[in-house]
């Protein structure tokens, strides 16, 4: 294509085609704009081919790998069990392919021009698009940059060689012997134990006391005592210092309460947080965009930035880097642009972590809502106590409900355990419409199923359990 200096026309502009992006582009598509999306990576971002679904794929090996090697409690013995890691990556891969062409098809079935490359904004209403072949000029009515997050790089632990970020660990040929972990947050821990549970021996060093800060110490514990029991050892409240690394090896030298100690590992995979991409060629400070001192865009209940017609999601704003949250934010600014009176509301943003056992959240915890001036009642009912669990022999794990003492409004729940993943979303659902624990107790669930453990913490938290006795 050869343009020269005259502009093409676009309703909608959006940059990035993550699961923020790409929801944005379809949803706007949908109520009638004409779109186009512009990214210089591959069709579903971070989260499609660097984060969530190539993480996922590889925990869903490394899950089929142990159960393969412990089955004697069900009285099955396998010999000559192993990992062809090459195998395992093909899998992987494969299904980060048949993700990618998805968004692509979707993409085009609402007829949403894609273009691969980079973008650079002009001015308030105009854009530059361009890579090796082409440089397009756009005029756009209202834009949205989803641009997401990337690793964040610490000066002594610099990425490259036997320092990796989560990509980089995505990516390895084979298992290492070996693995040090800095951070021990959602992806450091499960990253961590999906590598230990392939055989590599693991070390987490994390800053807080504990594994997956910020979630209930209570689900936090449970995992912490899992991965120790499988032979992760997680050292906390550390400070880790420097790295050294040789082509077969790297030691990391770190502190505990003013002691020095070291450890030596096959590779180091540095997970300390993630930056949004908003610095770069984009050119926010040259059209005005406000970000704060951390690189967020600042935008309001609509997502809007202080250039009101562009509008800025997922990564790159203030929150937890969550791929649903990015999706949620793109459907709501593409309304927003048509005109719709929506408005974000992260009450029932849920929050999942694929350990094992797996954690979610969703609402207030018990120590929040009191915070939030609730008076509240909870409690917590076992996986134990469930048929289907202990029957899939995992019995380990909780549902805990938060709910108000006097309405009995459901406020919160967190959950650990199998498949607590999917569990949360009837919680979110009940938080969103307002729901009661009376609501949860008479919704009939199927029997023998993990569900029943939902309504169960319901009646425990009402007073009257019939699975384990109130005391």
């Amino acid at each position: 294509m050869v343009v020269g200096d005259a502009s093409l026309n676009i309703d909608t502009l959006v940059i990035g085609a993550g699961p923020g992006g790409y929801v944005a582009a379809i949803r706007a598509a949908q109520l009638g704009q004409s779109v186009l999306i512009v990214d210089k990576s591959e069709l579903g971002g971070v989260c499609l081919n660097r984060g969530c679904i190539p993480s996922k794929a590889l925990i869903s090996a490394a899950h089929q790998y142990e159960n393969a090697l412990h089955r004697e409690v069900f009285g099955i013995s396998a010999e000559n069990v192993k990992v062809d890691f090459g195998k395992t990556q093909e899998f992987k891969n494969g299904v980060v392919k048949k993700m990618t062409g998805g968004v692509a098809g979707l993409l085009k079935g609402n007829k949403v021009e894609v273009f691969n490359g980079e973008c650079m904004f002009i001015n308030e209403n105009e854009a530059r698009v361009f890579n090796d072949h082409e440089s397009p000029r756009y005029k756009f009515k209202n834009a949205i940059i989803a641009t997401g997050s990337r690793p964040i790089e610490l000066k002594p632990f610099p990425f490259g060689g036997r320092i990796l970020s989560s990509t980089e660990a995505l990516n390895l040929p084979e298992v290492p012997k070996s693995l040090i972990v800095i951070g021990g947050g959602y992806i450091g821990a499960e990253l961590g134990q999906m590598y230990s549970k392939f055989g590599a021996k693991v070390t987490i060093i994390e800053g807080l006391d504990t594994v997956l800060p910020g979630f209930d110490k209570d689900m936090t514990s449970l995992v912490a005592k899992n991965m120790k029991k499988t032979g992760i050892e997680i050292v906390t409240g550390a400070k880790a210092e420097s790295a050294e690394q040789t082509d077969k090896d790297v030691t990391v030298k770190y502190s505990v309460n003013g002691e020095s100690k070291e450890v030596t590992a096959d590779y180091l995979l540095v997970t300390v947080g993630r930056r949004p991409n908003t610095d770069g060629e984009l050119g926010l400070d040259l059209i005005g965009v406000d970000v704060d001192e951390r690189g967020f865009v600042k935008v309001d209940h609509q997502g809007r930035t202080s250039i009101p017609h562009i509008f800025a999601i997922g990564d790159i704003v203030s929150g937890l880097a969550l791929a649903h949250k990015a999706s949620y934010e793109g459907k709501v600014a593409a309304e927003a642009i048509a005109g719709q009176p929506s408005v974000v509301d992260y009450k029932c943003m849920p929050a999942v972590v694929f350990t094992d056992p797996e954690c979610s959240s969703v609402g207030y915890t018990e120590k929040e809502a009191k915070e939030k001036g609730y008076k509240v009642k909870a409690g917590k009912f076992p996986y134990a106590g469930n048929g289907r669990a202990v029957s899939l022999n995992h019995a380990e794990g909780f549902v805990k409900i938060v709910a108000d003492e006097e309405s009995g409004l459901v406020l919160g729940c967190q959950i650990v355990g199998l498949e607590a993943s999917n569990l949360i979303a009837e919680l979110g659902l009940a938080i969103e419409m307002g729901a009661t624990l009376e609501d949860l107790a008479l919704t009939i669930h199927a029997h023998p199923t993990l569900g029943e453990i939902v309504m169960e913490a319901a009646e425990l938290v009402m007073g009257h359990p019939i699975h384990i006795i109130s005391r």
